[in-house]
């Protein structure tokens, strides 16, 4: 049998194995894992400045006294003239619709909404408003008040498949990420601003019967508040990933570490509305919330204008948010009001300058200079687009459509 002999590796096949080895290991490992909050969007760098850290370390625990170290340092002219002319929108189409403006082209000088089926809307809506330019407006769930609606409304049911002229104008709403229409109806309502009504979720109305003690006093051991219980496996990673650089009580079902859930009243009783009525967990969010220094808000998905209430319970709560989420963000809120994960280069980066913050009580405060000082930016125009305002809003776009008498 003839032996053949093996043919010589030549160094370039040589370096190259060894490579994709090295390549191999190094990222299998974990070493430069950090959690895609989302693939398609890069991270962005706002336009505001981030506030200079002090180098030594003041773990403060009274809020005032930050507040009035600020005042004396910075001030809120200084702030008005730091946040003039911020760009705000980030995003390639309007983030907020405009509300107001003329009186023309209302065709009905009243209008009566009658809401159909289960919805997410609290009852506490329905009422009989006065709107702009002298339209009033009845919403309602019973067809007692409202036996001839000039539109219904829809949410968790589906509109009638055909409309006749005569018959009551079909609104959809559907205020989830995927913003999926009916095709049934004749205005769409949506978180968005390009569809026909928009309604953020800055509002009040979901607040309602809530303990708003907001504590003065931060807890300089454990930073960070979470709860969700909610557990996507993208959410879960990224907060146990971020949460794990920072000392964080863990609310909720989602990587619980304060020994169960509704702990919230046993670590502050304060918090607790009525002592003979059973809590629900709502009930004492944003009194939590308001004993750390910050919150940790994480959207469901992270696309274009979907904003949610786990960003605005933490802003109403005196607490800084730290954000990942949409893209545009800050056409929604406050000028210098949150953290956007997003502007950081890693995990541990957005952790070492949380801490500083933590620890500096004048850049800390500074994260709440738009409320002290009235520089709201876009976020008076947020919740003027909630759900707090979509009655009046809606029932203009019915007027100007006709009400009854539009065509199908």
């Amino acid at each position: 049998m003839l032996l053949v002999p093996p043919k010589p590796i030549n160094t370039i096949t040589i370096t190259i194995m060894l490579a994709f080895t090295f390549f191999l290991i190094f990222f299998s490992s974990g070493f430069l894992h950090f959690p895609s909050v989302s693939p398609s969007l890069p991270p962005i760098h706002h336009s505001f400045t981030l506030p200079s850290i002090n180098s030594s370390s003041d773990p403060f625990t009274d809020l005032l006294s930050s507040f009035r170290k600020w005042d004396s340092r910075v001030g809120c002219d200084k702030f008005r003239e730091k946040t003039n002319g911020v760009l705000l929108n980030h995003s390639k189409v309007v983030s907020l619709q405009e509300f107001g403006g003329g009186c023309g082209g209302f065709e009905l000088n009243h209008v009566s909404v009658l809401v159909k089926g289960w919805t997410w809307i609290p009852d506490n809506l329905d009422n009989l408003y006065s709107c702009r330019c002298g339209l009033s407006c009845l919403w309602t769930k019973s067809n007692v008040l409202a036996d001839k609606p000039d539109a219904l409304l829809f949410e968790t049911s589906t509109p009638p498949i055909q409309r006749r002229v005569g018959e009551p104008l079909r609104a959809y709403m559907d205020l989830e990420a995927g913003r999926k229409r009916s095709g049934r109806e004749d205005i769409y309502i949506s978180y968005h601003a390009e569809d026909d009504v928009q309604s953020t979720y800055a509002g009040s109305l979901f607040h309602n019967g809530r303990n708003y003690h907001v504590s003065n006093t931060k807890n300089s051991d454990i930073l960070v508040y979470w709860s969700s219980s909610r557990c996507l496996p993208q959410r879960n990673e990224l907060a146990k990933k971020l949460l794990g650089l920072l000392p964080s009580h863990s609310f909720g079902k989602c990587l619980n570490n304060v020994g169960g859930l509704d702990m919230a009243l046993s670590f502050f009783p304060k918090c607790e509305n009525d002592a003979n009525t059973k809590p629900k967990w709502w009930d004492h969010l944003h009194c939590a919330m308001s004993h750390y220094k910050f919150v940790l808000a994480i959207e469901n998905t992270f696309i274009e204008s979907y904003v949610t209430e786990k960003l605005y319970y933490a802003l109403d709560s005196g607490a800084v948010p730290i954000y990942f989420g949409a893209p545009n963000v800050m056409d929604f809120v406050p000028p210098h009001s949150i953290i956007d994960g997003r502007e950081f280069k890693s995990l541990e980066e957005l952790a070492t300058y949380v801490k500083a913050v933590a620890n500096d009580p004048i850049a800390y405060a500074e994260y709440h200079a738009w409320r002290r000082c009235g520089v709201m930016g876009n976020y008076a125009k947020t919740r003027s687009m909630s759900l707090d305002t979509l009655s009046c809003r809606l029932c203009e776009a019915v007027s100007r459509k006709g009400g009854r008498s539009a065509r199908s």
